[in-house]
């Protein structure tokens, strides 16, 4: 009988897992006996020069670590690791006997999955001697805060890592990220990558699954940033309440060393009262639940415009800088002011981070939030990831406030994801604009219209009377929004932000919202910047300005 194998990375277009180019050598005897586990087979004279969870990703010379998971255990595989260069199986008593055909000797644990984060930690020797590191959580804004972070860290002439939603960056080189924070395995070794290439600073973004599924077992940050708490995740959380509590961990001591809270949300003073760290609070009064609140640094906004908000950070002892954040919105001025007060928390010095932001821009690009990808004459046209009613609240309402004209929004829904936020989304998309387009997202293994039908639903229960529109799929979206916007107009196409492809029952479409975008202005009539336009789309040679075009 022929072994079940896992899919290569090549058939699932995902990035490949990034490994330190001098591999650690470790002995899998003495991992035995530093975690008091039991071997299977002879340990004596094997080396370990890597830890991963996926045959799909693993090197000749690593450890395969088998789980059980939803429907079966990582164990069943252990053959095909066995074929990939394994030397070693790591893995419960179940597996054990599931892998004990594959050859290899079996280290016997109890929860791999638990353990993984410190088996990575020995591996890669990550426990000690890392560069700085940042992690933020929230619901929203924590891919923003850490390109801040690593713009700002530039400004000062750090060497920067980041791990973000959108990208890992080592030392100035950039890689597709598959998931928000990676697996245990992955990020150690990462991370003992950048340590390699002399990255002085980390941003990490943390998801609450992150912290439930482990993935950042085994490592102390030293500053933790929280943005804020809403409505989103109820798919893999009962409720709001066991979605917070899953975002707390960060904030022990097994987890960081010092916290910066955002008071903004609701959930932000609990936090604060609850975090078993040193912390300092934040608050962006233009925004917050509750703008009386009492913190130790406030975000006051000073202008909004199209290529960015001003803001002035005040703190304790009456320190203040002005500065700002280059895109549009005051959520993005409230996630500027965490990035710095995490840095000075950090250790970086009042003086140093004066110096390099006051009266001046942060040098930051952020990916897909809120990135205009129009030109300077004609409808201004954002892409933004926000997929959430919160995000889409502050979103729109940073777009109208610099818009003369009407706003436009098209969006859609992942498939198999928290449905309970859908009638939301419909309801906030529509109060915030002036005109709605729902269209598809990923559907992966949904129905697309039935969707769509529930964000129409949410959006006419709202607003019986206002102008909203269905089309599919958002190639013809776009086309539609764009015929309907003139010169002082704006369209938020909310949800693909910096994503290069759809999920269509489980393949990943290329498929690019930004070159759409540019290239349904292009077709308009409206000039637009240089387009990069790599994204292959089918029939290439039609007119994009062709609403007819078959796009499926």
């Amino acid at each position: 009988m022929t072994a079940p194998t896992s899919p290569r990375p090549e058939a699932s277009n995902l990035p490949p897992v990034l490994r330190p180019a001098q591999p650690p050598q470790r002995s899998l005897a003495d991992l035995a006996e530093r975690f008091g586990a039991q071997v299977r087979g002879d340990a004596s004279a094997v080396v370990l020069t890597g830890i991963t969870l996926a045959t799909a990703d693993l090197r000749a010379g690593e450890a395969f670590v088998a789980i059980q998971g939803v429907n079966r255990h990582g164990a069943e595989f252990a053959a095909a690791a066995a074929e990939a260069g394994a030397v070693a199986v790591i893995t419960d008593a179940a597996g054990a006997d599931l892998a004990a055909g594959a050859g290899l000797p079996v280290v016997v644990v109890t929860g791999p999955r638990a353990l993984l984060g410190d088996l990575s930690a020995w591996v890669y020797d990550t426990a000690e001697n890392l560069p700085v590191l940042l992690a933020t959580t929230g619901t929203n804004g924590k891919t923003s805060v850490s390109h801040l972070l690593e713009g700002i860290l530039g400004q000062l002439g750090v060497v920067t890592g980041l791990s973000s939603t959108a990208e890992r960056h080592i030392a100035g080189e950039v890689i597709v990220s598959r998931l928000t924070t990676p697996e245990a395995s992955e990020f150690h070794a990462l991370l003992a990558l950048m340590r390699e290439r002399g990255v002085e600073a980390v941003a990490v973004e943390v998801s609450a699954q992150a912290l439930s599924r482990h993935r950042v077992d085994g490592i102390v940050f030293d500053v933790a940033g929280f943005t804020n708490l809403t409505h989103d995740h109820l798919d893999d959380y009962t409720d709001m309440r066991a979605y917070f509590e899953a975002k707390l961990p960060l904030f022990r001591p097994d987890r960081s060393r010092r916290a910066v809270i955002c008071l903004d949300s609701a959930y932000g003073p609990e936090v604060a009262a609850r975090s078993e760290v040193p912390s300092v609070t934040i608050l962006t009064p233009a925004i917050a639940d509750d703008p009386a609140l009492a913190a130790d640094w406030t975000v006051e906004i000073v202008d909004e415009r199209q290529d960015g908000t001003e803001f002035t950070l005040t703190g304790r002892g009456l320190r203040s800088l002005t500065t700002t954040v280059p895109v549009i919105g005051r959520h993005m001025a409230a996630n500027a002011g965490l990035a710095i007060v995490m840095l000075l928390e950090a250790g970086y010095p009042w003086e140093r981070l004066t110096g390099a932001l006051d009266g001046q821009r942060i040098d930051a690009h952020l990916p897909g939030r809120t990135q205009r990808v129009s030109g300077d004459r004609g409808p201004a046209v954002y892409v933004d990831f926000g997929h959430s009613p919160d995000a889409f609240e502050k979103t729109l309402a940073a777009v109208r406030r610099v818009t003369p004209g009407k706003v436009v929004m098209v969006f859609g829904a992942d498939g198999d994801r928290d449905k309970t936020k859908r009638l939301d989304m419909g309801r906030t998309a529509v109060l915030g604009s002036d005109v709605l387009i729902v269209t598809d997202h990923h559907p992966r293994h949904e129905d697309p219209e039935a969707i769509r039908a529930t964000l129409v639903e949410g959006a006419r229960a709202a607003r019986p009377d206002a102008e909203i529109l269905e089309f599919s799929p958002p190639e013809r979206a776009i086309l539609e929004a764009v015929a309907r916007v003139g010169e002082g107009d704006a369209i938020l196409w909310a949800g693909p932000g910096h994503q290069d492809y759809r999920d269509i029952r489980g393949i990943r479409t290329p498929y690019s919202a930004r070159e759409l975008a540019r290239r349904a202005l292009h077709g308009a009539g409206w000039p637009v910047p240089a387009p990069s336009w790599a994204v292959p789309y089918p029939d290439d040679e039609t007119p994009l300005s062709d609403p007819t075009r078959d796009w499926r």
